[in-house]
């Protein structure tokens, strides 16, 4: 198992809570699992900063405090977003309206909906947020949203070609390393907890000292989605995580509609048998004003 460049101690300027990324030249994608992730490839980055953990209810909650803003999802008409809803038993996975419905009035501050609340959430990753409510955040912190080569050398944690931000096996030891589902997808849950985000630095962290790099929720990057290599948009994998087939067709299909983001990590609802996204390479895309229980997001940082 081979190593990139270690995060090492230097004269730049670092925010708190944020972990140096040195400049190097970095293996990134690969040819094993998805379509979309092809092909594993060199790219040379420069220096810059990440978040250790994606950013929490308690963080968002300042940031609204001081400037007032309205994510998309509260100012939408009607006002809600997408959450997740367990099955009673199998289902087909191809249909994810199986197992996600839009709830009125469900936003980052009541992320079940009416009647739920950020009580004993102030340190679980905010959600239900969309690009540009990210994006908003990343600005007003000083930072950006990393690209998704900056984000995918970042879960890495200095590993180069493995699988996984740890290694090449998902459980080393039967251990679980990351916040994912294990059962069968979407009607058994095998964890004594119920399915959701955890609070941010539940799981050990990975080389560069990052946190929740793999599972717990997506995370948008800056950069536009599009499939690597010379693939059809029509082979690009399909694991519902927040839309349907036929909803992003149409988005391809229709001009007006908002372009597509990419988002990196997987989430709680990744599972083996449908959605096995939680890794380095995983990406997929959605449009950028999509908000669901799953989706948060983490701040990058440059050099001057």
């Amino acid at each position: 198992m081979t190593r990139a460049p270690a995060s090492i101690e230097t004269g730049l300027s670092i925010r708190e809570g944020a972990v140096l990324i040195p400049a190097g030249r970095y293996r990134v994608g690969s040819d094993s699992f998805y379509p979309e992730e092809r092909s594993a490839r060199s790219i040379d980055l420069p220096s810059f900063s990440i978040d250790r953990t994606p950013v929490t209810n308690a963080q968002f909650a300042d940031f609204v405090k001081a400037t007032g803003w309205l994510t998309d999802c509260e100012r939408a008409q009607p006002a809600g977003s997408a959450t997740f809803r367990m099955t009673d038993g199998p289902v087909d996975l191809r249909d994810p309206t199986q197992w996600w419905a839009f709830v009125r009035g469900a936003s980052w501050r009541h992320p079940q909906g009416p009647g739920s609340s950020l009580n004993g959430l102030e340190l679980h990753p905010v959600v239900h947020v969309s690009y540009d409510d990210a994006l908003a955040f990343a600005q007003w912190r000083g930072g950006h949203l990393p690209t998704e080569a900056e984000w995918e050398v970042a879960a890495r944690g200095g590993l180069v070609d493995c699988d996984y931000a740890w290694g090449n096996e998902l459980m080393p030891g039967d251990r679980l390393l990351a916040n994912i589902w294990v059962g069968s997808f979407p009607w058994y849950h095998a964890r004594c907890d119920a399915p959701g985000p955890t609070p941010v630095s539940s799981y050990p962290p990975n080389g560069y000292g990052l946190f929740d790099m793999i599972g717990n929720i997506w995370e948008w990057t800056s950069t536009a989605f599009s499939p690597e290599g010379p693939m059809p948009l029509e082979a690009v994998g399909e694991c519902g995580c927040g839309v349907s087939e036929r909803e992003k067709q149409s988005n391809q299909q229709n001009p007006e509609k908002p372009l597509e983001q990419t988002l990196k990590g997987g989430s709680y609802l990744c599972a083996a048998e449908y959605c096995a996204r939680y890794r380095p390479a995983a990406r997929i895309g959605l449009p950028t004003q999509t908000s669901t229980a799953h989706i948060g997001f983490r701040c990058a940082y440059d050099f001057d």
